[in-house]
């Protein structure tokens, strides 16, 4: 087993507690319904919701995904950092193991956030994992940041 780990900055004009709000606290609600066409539900298979729970995210019929399970190792509101980690979904194929994130959201000089975010690739065997595959998970990601920017934006007192 190997590990490869990428590092992405992602920036925005709000205020790193409402994004940690909306991207980790209120995740399980709040992405079924920016996201209908593509997750039907969120739901705590074990644990509490919190640290040490396994959430599965379910994906609309007849998508490309069916399932992703998800175990979370921290949720610190305090400091505005998260780490969890993918552990069973089709994503994983015969080629990893699991992959774990660890996201900081932080106050940019501008007022705003600046979300930066590890990402390690636990491989099975000798395989190494390629760029251009991270590239396409942090694409995904991207876009559900964007449609979570564009519901703050519309909507200015949600999680302030």
């Amino acid at each position: 087993m190997g590990v490869t780990t990428y590092t992405h900055e992602a920036s925005t004009t709000f205020a790193p507690t409402r994004l940690f709000k909306a991207l980790v606290l209120d995740v399980d609600n709040l992405i079924p319904t920016l996201l209908p066409q593509i997750v039907n539900n969120i739901e705590t298979v074990e644990g509490d919701g919190g640290v040490g729970s396994i959430k599965r995210m379910n994906f609309v019929e007849d998508g490309p995904i069916k399932y992703l399970k998800h175990k979370l190792h921290v949720i610190d509101d305090k400091n505005l950092v998260t780490k969890y980690s993918l552990i069973e979904g089709d994503v994983l194929g015969d080629k990893l193991e699991s992959i774990t994130y660890d996201v900081k959201f932080e106050t940019s000089a501008n007022g705003g956030c600046i979300c930066k975010t590890s990402t390690e690739y636990h491989t099975k065997g000798d395989y190494v994992f390629k760029e251009e595959e991270h590239n396409e998970g942090k694409d995904k990601a991207m876009e559900l940041f964007k449609a979570v920017e564009d519901y703050l934006l519309a909507n200015p007192t949600v999680y302030a």
